[in-house]
């Protein structure tokens, strides 16, 4: 045997208990009743026991649920009634085809529907009394299980009186009864409890709180008025439903007050409806929100209980609800139609929520008036569930909607950004090149404007030289000499130094040192380690080789020193490069003076790199110091 056919016994089974439990369930439904009723007088509390043979007649014999109209002469006066006058109507039941099972036994009454006050009286002792004011009682008529016997040794009751005490004018029903042992009893009183009133309770306090959720939603995002919406539909569902979700006891409010909210709240529901349906299928009627409006609030003013008179709106209120059913009935039909038009999913949901709940409203609104059966649940309740099941789907579908948007738009954001970067990648390629081909023109001039200030001059001297013959055969070498010496140093500062003055004095040393060694001079070199220069490129180490090419050629040209002394040292701010001969030394104002661009172009090509240079004079030569910095403060010159 398979877990199906296993799963099927068990099922039989639990029916064949059932069925078998509830046959030997002694309950007696009681349908039939006499009806007595006594004309409009002052009304007196029922008292804890009563005399059933006081009650003379005339009685006449009725089925169970009974209903009478208003107006009925019985339950009128023919003169003006004294204030709190009610019209008392008196079942009369037997009990005596209920069996005698032992053990507690209990009665149900169904529903009583009636703005009054209800006793039950168990031969002739009270057994239940109402709590509420008439009005009050109009609103919340729950279920009612009351004992008729507590123990095995108390006798049952044979016969019951019910009380039922109405306004004049105004009509009332009472439904049927069920009699037996008190737990069958109660099951049936739960269980009808639970589906009338307590699964719409919880329905509702979850639409409240979906509602209070959406308005703090709503604080955040302003521009958004559909959470708005849902949080006015949310408070006025539960303030309609107010009397279904109340318990027995009557409520601090008033009773004219009460029925002032709970009437109003329907019609400002509306309203958000319409605005919402408004909201889902895009389409505005100005006149008919306007129309919506101006009915709530006029009905709002209208309805004002500024009157202390019973019984209120108690009477008046089931024609109160005829325009609220056809206003109801007018916006059913448009957004309808409106949700049709747009061809909006939600639009058209609500709509069909719309004919349910117009259909399930105007069933009630006969239920009221007595027109069908009063055992039979109100369903309004119900549609108010199916709205928050609704409204409840609609916001989750935006919010399904939203994030699938949201990561659509990150997906179409991933990819345009992988195209821009793609773009920066394919034009940062482009200003590579553009870069390159722009720093190898500037080379190309830096070495051509080099090459001629200097090389070029210095050819140029020696040519005019030796064809007017003022020069011999070692004083051209000499020249020539110099001019291979200013090219080797410009081809040695294309290299990279890679920040590093240690490398490129090194570099100069190589370079002068057979010069210096043919001059007859003695190179010290005290050089010692020192920071880096973030700023030394081949640009800028051509400025400091030809600055320390031009002290090494006055010092060979224009003294007798024996001896140059190199050193470096670190400064404050920077890093220094000395350059010291032991010669008779020389005036740096008389040099500038002479017309000489030898010093002019040291000084120059210093202050194209930020730098600084000074001749200092010693005891036995002069001391060129050249300053360099460590963060370059002005852009260099071309060369």
């Amino acid at each position: 045997m398979g877990a199906a056919g296993a799963l099927r016994i068990f099922l039989c089974s639990c029916w064949l208990l059932l069925c078998t439990g509830l046959a030997h369930a002694q309950v007696t439904h009681l349908v039939r009743a006499d009806v007595m009723v006594t004309p409009p007088s002052g009304y007196q509390p029922p008292l804890s026991s009563f005399d059933p043979a006081s009650l003379a007649g005339p009685w006449r014999e009725v089925a169970l649920p009974d209903k009478f109209d208003q107006g009925t002469p019985e339950r009128s006066a023919g003169g003006p009634l004294k204030p709190g006058a009610m019209a008392t109507t008196w079942y009369r039941i037997s009990l005596a085809g209920v069996a005698a099972a032992p053990g507690p036994v209990a009665l149900h009454l169904l529903r009583w529907q009636a703005a009054g006050q209800l006793a039950v009286y168990g031969d002739g002792q009270l057994l239940y009394r109402s709590q509420g004011s008439p009005a009050w009682n109009h609103f919340r008529h729950p279920a009612l299980v009351i004992p008729l016997r507590e123990t095995a040794e108390a006798p049952l009751p044979k016969t019951l009186l019910v009380r039922l005490d109405t306004f004049p004018g105004a009509a009332g029903a009472i439904t049927s009864l069920y009699a037996g042992p008190e737990r069958e009893i109660y099951g049936r009183y739960a269980g009808r409890e639970w589906l009338e009133y307590q699964l719409p309770f919880m329905m509702s306090a979850a639409f409240l709180a979906v509602g209070l959720f959406s308005f703090g939603v709503w604080l955040v995002r302003r521009r958004e008025p559909i959470y708005f919406l849902v949080f006015v539909i949310a408070v006025c569902t539960v303030v309609r439903r107010w009397h279904i979700y109340a318990g027995l006891e009557q409520l601090t409010i008033s009773d004219q007050w009460f029925g002032w909210l709970t009437y109003n709240a329907l019609n400002w529901q509306i309203v958000a409806l319409q605005y919402f349906a408004r909201l889902l299928h895009g389409r505005d009627h100005r006149w008919f929100n306007r129309i919506t409006v101006g009915f709530a609030g006029l009905m709002t003013l209208a309805t004002l209980p500024l009157s202390a008179l019973q019984p209120g709106l108690v009477l008046v209120k089931p024609l109160l609800y005829v325009v609220p059913i056809l206003l109801g009935a007018v916006m059913t039909v448009r957004n309808m139609w409106d949700g049709w038009q747009s061809r909006s999913y939600e639009a058209r949901l609500l709509g069909g929520w719309m004919v349910v709940s117009l259909s399930f409203g105007t069933y009630d609104w006969f239920k009221v008036k007595y027109q069908f059966n009063i055992e039979g649940f109100y369903l309004t309740p119900y549609a108010a569930m199916v709205m928050f099941v609704v409204i409840t789907y609609i916001l989750f579908r935006r919010y399904v909607n939203a994030v699938a948007e949201t990561e659509r738009s990150k997906e179409t954001l991933e990819v345009r950004l992988r195209q821009r970067e793609q773009e920066l990648a394919e034009s940062y390629e482009k200003l590579r090149e553009v870069e390159k081909a722009r720093t190898l023109s500037m080379e190309r001039q830096r070495m051509m404007q080099d090459m001629h200030d200097v090389l070029g001059l210095s050819l140029i001297g020696a040519l005019r030289m030796v064809e007017r013959g003022r020069l011999d055969e070692r004083e051209v070498a000499q020249i020539l000499s110099s001019c291979i010496d200013d090219l080797k140093l410009a081809i040695d500062s294309l290299e990279p130094v890679d920040a590093d003055l240690l490398l490129l004095l090194a570099t100069l040393r190589f370079r002068l040192g057979p010069r210096l060694e043919a001059a007859g001079i003695r190179l010290a070199w005290k050089v010692e380690t020192v920071p880096a220069l973030p700023w030394l490129d081949p640009r800028h180490a051509l400025h400091i080789l030809r600055i320390l090419q031009e002290a090494f050629a006055n010092i060979i040209k224009h003294t007798s020193a024996t001896e140059i002394a190199v050193s470096t040292a670190v400064t404050h701010d920077g890093v220094s490069v000395a350059v010291e001969d032991n010669g008779p030394g020389f005036s740096l104002e008389q040099g500038l003076a002479q017309g000489g661009k030898g010093l002019r172009n040291q000084m120059r090509r210093a202050e194209a790199i930020g730098a600084r240079i000074e001749w200092q004079p010693s005891p036995g030569g002069t001391r060129m110091v050249l300053q360099l910095p460590l963060v370059q403060r002005m852009l260099a010159a071309p060369a």
